[in-house]
């Protein structure tokens, strides 16, 4: 066996021992929604160690994302759903199928093309709404990024760089004279309008709003004293 299959049954054998009957309490009481703040922090840790470029740090929040995993199998197994080898098996199909301009006759050219090709395949692979494979729970920048992409798939013209920008100063005008004089309601649909066309800006300018907004709020941080 090669290496990496060694360590990686190692992985999954401590997992069985720690579900057992004489494993940890902890372990054996945890069920998938009891473990989803699990995952979470455990995803969040990897971005803090990606943020501060620490790769001894990245290896090992890794591994603890790579637990939740494992983790969330074990338990799938037992209620007869999945194991780890099908989580494997799901995971190799669908980059395969998604990516027929490496194992396939497709000719695509350039990341950009590549993702919007991703997305498409996406979509039709929705049942229902094209954006009903866009997680509720993703922070909401990233969230407005990912329907303004499928927008455009879908043909919707977010117009030139010029336009937005018009819409920019539009809203900014409207709060700037509504402040005072509107409800709390109103200054707050308008202000989620210009959030959500400062990230169609970010989306035409191919620029991540979550990402530079976490490094903005990093710069501030470590400027009024913080350790980030």
């Amino acid at each position: 066996m090669k290496k990496t299959d060694i360590l990686f049954s190692r992985l999954v054998k401590l997992m069985d021992i720690l579900r057992s009957a004489k494993g940890c309490p902890w372990d054996r009481k945890q069920n998938h929604r009891s473990l989803k703040i699990c995952l979470i922090e455990e995803t969040y840790e990897v971005l803090d160690a990606i943020d501060r470029k620490n790769p001894k740090k990245l290896k090992e929040e890794l591994g603890d994302l790579l637990y939740q995993i494992i983790f969330h199998s074990r338990i799938a197994k037992e209620r007869k759903k999945f194991d780890i080898n099908d989580v494997i098996d799901s995971a190799y199909k669908k980059l395969v199928k998604r990516h027929p301009h490496v194992f396939g006759n497709e000719r695509i050219r350039g990341a950009e093309k590549v993702i919007d090709a991703w997305h498409r395949r996406k979509m039709k692979e929705s049942e229902n709404s094209v954006f009903d494979n866009i997680p509720k729970a993703l922070p909401a920048l990233h969230k407005a990024e990912k329907i303004q992409r499928k927008l455009s798939l879908l043909g919707h013209n977010w117009g030139s760089l010029l336009d937005i920008l018009k819409k920019i100063d539009k809203d900014l005008e409207d709060i700037k004279k509504k402040i005072g004089r509107e409800k709390k309601s109103y200054l707050e649909k308008i202000l989620g309008n210009l959030l959500f066309d400062i990230v169609s800006l970010s989306y035409l300018l191919k620029i991540e709003p979550e990402t530079v907004l976490h490094e903005t709020i990093n710069r501030y941080v470590k400027k009024w004293g913080g350790n980030r």
